[in-house]
């Protein structure tokens, strides 16, 4: 098989999704020194517009354009934030994951120009996120505060937080990370305070299923453990057939010695019902730990719960 000497990279143009294009960049010239990488940023309608993406179909909208460069043979490699990938339904046809980074933080983070904790944000306070993950989190652990509509990417609501459109923002650490922005972050909230969305933290490789050449050049950049969390989660969400407007959220472990657990959350949009689930894989695939977790929660009621959504 011929070796890869040029690979096209497509993506979101947005600043955040270009510095996760040069992190593969990057790994892949560690990787393969003699390869040339070029990118094709498109904008997505997800990008585009700024209203409910239930609208638009949800997540989906983020990796349309994407998914389109890449089967018309404009790009050979698509690189995306795993969150934003649609799990209750298949990848395109003809296209496949070849890998997944080593994953980042998967928290999320306070930001406040003052410097303050959600703790210490008086009643009102106004919380910028159009996350109904987040939302639902944020009306059970702290219903005082107010939660207002905010879209776009981290670099214009960071724009918009300065412009006094929100009191302080809910964003991904690792995105902050991401784009040099860590040190706005007030607090990191831990794990049982803010349960994470499918995927926090992952840049996965999409190829064409048929383009061996850039599949076996990108497939050294993955990482084990973060494929078996991966696998969980999107088999997770997967059975649990959510929607755009279900406030569902969840995280794997790997551990050292190679035991893999999963936790999953699924909550009213008002946050007075939550239905928790935490398992063990034992002798169970990933794939297997997914449906065993989103099976003892559709036995707590999830079903019905989120169909009892608008969307």
């Amino acid at each position: 098989m011929a070796a890869a000497e040029l690979i096209r990279i497509v993506s979101r143009s947005s600043p955040m999704a270009l510095a996760q294009v040069e992190r593969v960049r990057a790994e892949l010239a560690v990787l393969h020194p003699g390869i040339r990488t070029e990118v094709v940023p498109v904008l997505t309608s997800g990008d585009r517009w700024m209203g409910d993406l239930a609208k638009l179909g949800g997540k989906g909208a983020f990796t349309k354009e994407v998914d389109q460069a890449l089967l018309a043979g404009e790009a050979d490699l698509a690189v995306h934030c795993l969150k934003d990938v649609p799990a209750d339904r298949p990848l395109p046809a003809g296209t496949v994951f070849a890998g997944y980074l080593r994953r980042d933080d998967i928290r999320d983070a306070v930001i406040h120009p003052e410097g303050l904790t959600l703790d210490q944000l008086p009643a009102g306070s106004r919380i910028g996120t159009s996350s109904v993950r987040r939302i639902a989190q944020l009306a059970a652990s702290h219903p005082h505060l107010v939660c207002v509509p905010i879209r776009g990417n981290a670099n214009s609501r960071l724009a918009k937080l300065a412009a006094g459109e929100a009191d302080a923002l809910l964003l991904a650490a690792s995105g902050l990370e991401r784009i040099g922005e860590s040190d706005r972050i007030t607090e990191i909230l831990p794990l049982d305070a803010m349960c994470p969305p499918i995927g926090a933290g992952v840049l996965a490789l999409q190829c064409r299923e048929d383009d061996h050449t850039t599949i076996e050049a990108v497939t050294g950049l993955g990482h084990h453990d973060t494929w078996r969390e991966a696998a969980a989660e999107r088999m997770f969400l997967h059975v649990l057939q959510g929607h755009c407007n279900s406030p569902i959220a969840g995280y794997a472990t790997a551990e050292p010695d190679g035991r893999l657990a999963l936790r999953g959350r699924v909550f009213s949009p008002d946050g007075k019902r939550i239905l928790d689930a935490h398992e063990w894989a034992g002798a169970l695939s990933p794939e297997d730990l997914g449906t065993s977790v989103a099976l003892a929660l559709k036995r707590q009621g999830a079903h019905e719960l989120i169909a009892a959504i608008p969307h």
